[in-house]
């Protein structure tokens, strides 16, 4: 069978950018597996998908007209239902049948198959293959219907009196096999061979010649770029050459690459101007500049590469390409120039206040109606964070006055109008108050997701303020019944679980914590701590317990994806300081690899269930209760090898620690294969089992190592 390029286009009033590309590919998708599972696509057929701020496209580069015709096998029922004893079609047969589209079928023309138990009636045959236009009618309601829209709208077509819901009102419908219209119809609309251009630069509608001609015409004709993709190289192409130009750079960052995305959306034929603004504007903290001219604007400011400096220029992304764009660039200068006036006039008149004395309103604001005040929660953070900085050997001073002014900047004009700048903004007013340099750093560092570098002298009460807002945000939250569900998590405690994650391996990292060593600093201290700082009563009982398992269980989803999950398992089972897990994760990883290991877990696994089973109170080990060869030669072991181990572990050493144990494997196999363990005298079960404890205790020290047995 011959194929041709299929095209189908939906014309639509502005699409959401946020979202614009993601409905482009969902709609190419949507359309290929419907006439995929129709038999429609020949192999090897290529599926393109386009997206433009007023619409959504795809291009199929080989479909079928109508496909093979396709084998069935229709189960039916059991033949003792489906026919009587004449061999006659009963009623149920009959109208199963008609259900399914096989009326025309009698007794004679099905077959039957045994499944075992009973003959059961099957219609078998060939049908017809799909036609293109039924398969793309189908499709198309399947892709429409299906698209990630975040918001539908419902809205009346021409008729007066039909309502259709869709992301947004939609214009024209092309479809296109080869250069044959293919008469689909959806949304109130029928197909042609009719697209739209530019809303602008092209104002007569584009008859559309083929499947072929389509991407091109509207490039020629109708000044559409109508692939996002290349849209999008377009646009990074014209920002990097003009850029370059000015000996300036847009920079690499996240909120550059999603700016990108957005304006990729926003345009369907892009040309790239060069915008400026007075230079007395750039003494105003670039951020404020940076994020006026990114979020309200749209626009791309241009830095130093050398020192990355703000300059006084931007690069703004226009649908319009005309001779003269000099009204463009003046328009859009005129529209900036008064918001960086009102970021200048923010920025100049909080600083007529001094950050501390906005502390005080805090109290008039609401952090939770069952948590209290902002300024409340100010004095509980203070509080956690003047109990943690000494522990960690930080300073209580610094620590306390970063807590006390973290939220300060939240009555400043500049955060009212921008709320992204929490932090940043503090940062700025309290170092022009003359606050010390690593209080500063706190509050600018408050807001960051994670800790990523080391913790040094410099950034030391940045980490502890870091830590103490998240014990707090957890414990608070989490005790009012706010716990995530799901997806759900709007108060933000997984990322703030492992944000204190992250600050301990930090600390750890700078040498503040020793895996050495146990920390009064200890998460679970910390947490309580924190719990403390509330009004008896406002937590809900058991609130640390849980938020303590809420933290091992967020690490344990952190450690799994780069570590053994059975290593991660036996390390977490205890446990451990926080500080010490990542350690005592690579020492057990260790650990199993060696031949002794998978002996050992096993046994440790035995001994695990063994003293399940026991009283919970055992005597002391007698030695001179030991009757046994191989018993003796255990307890000879667990003194030789506990001193070694123990000294190990508390040097911080875990992987030594382990490799003490196995040296145990020959005496644990050989009490194994030697000792009846429950024995019928009462007193050397019970001393047995005590030897073993100790073995336990002397095996469980780094890890629960029954959890590495297979």
């Amino acid at each position: 069978m011959s194929t041709r390029p299929l095209i189908v286009e939906l014309v639509t009033e502005e699409l959401p950018p946020k979202v614009l590309n993601a409905l482009g590919e969902a709609f190419a998708t949507g359309i290929r597996a419907i006439l995929q599972g129709q038999h429609l696509l020949a192999d090897g057929c290529d599926c393109t998908a386009f997206a433009s701020p007023r619409r959504l496209a795809v291009r199929l580069s080989a479909v079928l007209d109508q496909a093979p015709d396709q084998s069935f096998a229709e189960k039916l029922m059991p033949a003792t239902i489906g026919l009587d004893a004449q061999g006659a079609a009963t009623p149920a047969l009959l109208k199963k049948l008609q259900a399914k589209g096989l009326a025309h079928l009698t007794p004679s023309d099905l077959t039957r198959h045994h499944d075992g138990k009973q003959d059961v009636l099957f219609a078998e045959g060939t049908a017809a293959g799909a036609r293109l236009a039924d398969g793309l009618q189908q499709a198309l309601e399947h892709a429409v219907t299906h698209l990630p829209i975040p918001k539908v709208m419902q809205y009346q077509l021409a008729d007066g009196h039909t309502s259709v819901k869709f992301v947004r009102p939609a214009h024209q419908l092309l479809a296109l096999w080869g250069d044959a219209i293919v008469p689909v119809r959806i949304l109130g609309l029928q197909a042609d061979r009719v697209t739209r251009g530019h809303r602008f630069l092209c104002q007569e509608p584009i008859t559309i010649a083929s499947a072929d001609d389509w991407a091109g015409q509207l490039s020629s004709l109708g000044h559409v770029i109508p692939g996002f993709a290349e849209r999008r190289t377009r646009i990074a192409g014209q920002l990097a050459e003009s850029s370059a130009a000015l000996g300036a750079t847009i920079g690499v960052s996240p909120e550059a690459d999603a700016l990108l995305d957005e304006v990729t959306a926003l345009v369907e034929w892009p040309t790239v101007y060069v915008g400026a603004f007075e230079e007395a504007f750039l003494a105003v903290p670039p951020e404020c500049l940076i994020l006026t001219m990114r979020l309200n604007q749209k626009y791309f400011p241009l830095f130093d590469p050398a020192t990355g400096a703000l300059t006084h220029r931007f690069l703004i992304v226009s649908n319009m390409c005309p001779q003269d764009p000099s009204f463009i660039i003046q328009g859009n200068q005129r529209v900036v120039r008064p918001r960086l006036a009102d970021a200048q006039f923010f920025y100049q008149t909080d600083l007529k206040t001094p950050l501390a004395n906005r502390v005080a309103d805090l109290g008039h604001s609401v952090y939770h109606h069952k948590l209290g005040s902002q300024l409340q929660r100010t004095e509980r953070v203070q509080a956690l964070a003047r109990w943690l900085a000494p522990l960690l050997g930080g300073s209580t001073e610094s620590a306390g006055r970063a807590a006390w002014l973290a939220h300060a900047d939240l009555g400043t004009q500049m955060v009212g109008e921008f709320p992204e700048l929490q932090g940043i903004m503090g940062a700025y007013y309290a170092r022009h108050d003359g606050e010390a340099a690593d209080v500063v750093r706190a509050l600018r560092d408050q807001y960051r997701i994670r800790l990523d570098d080391a913790v040094t002298a410099d950034t030391l009460t940045a980490a502890v303020l870091f830590m103490a807002e998240r014990a707090e945000t957890l414990v608070g939250i989490w005790g009012i019944g706010l716990a995530p569900t799901g997806e759900r998590d709007p108060y933000g405690l997984r990322r703030a679980a492992l944000g204190l994650i992250s600050a301990y391996e930090q600390l750890t990292a700078g040498g503040w914590l020793q895996a050495s060593q146990d920390s009064p600093a200890r998460l679970g201290a910390l947490l309580a701590q924190a719990a403390a700082g509330f009004a008896p009563g406002t937590l809900a009982d058991g609130t640390v317990d849980a938020v303590l398992d809420f933290v091992y269980e967020r690490y344990r989803n952190q450690l799994t994806a780069a570590c053994d999950r059975t290593a991660v398992d036996a390390v977490l089972a205890l446990r451990p300081p926080l500080h010490q897990v990542a350690a005592r994760v690579a020492a057990c990883m260790e650990f199993a690899a060696l031949p002794e290991a998978e002996s050992l877990a096993a046994a440790n696994k035995r001994v695990s269930n063994l003293l399940k089973k026991a009283d919970d109170t055992l005597p002391a080990f007698d030695a001179s209760l030991l009757a046994e060869a191989a018993e003796r030669q255990l307890a000879d072991t667990i003194a030789r090898l506990e001193p070694q181990a123990t000294a190990e572990l508390q040097a911080g050493n875990f992987t030594a620690s382990l490799a003490v144990l196995a040296q145990a494997r020959a005496a644990v196999d050989q009490f194994f294969t030697d000792v009846m363990v429950m024995a019928d005298d009462a007193k050397v079960r019970a001393n047995r089992l005590a030897l073993l404890q100790s073995l336990h205790r002397l095996m469980n020290q780094v890890a629960d190592l029954s959890r590495l047995a297979q």
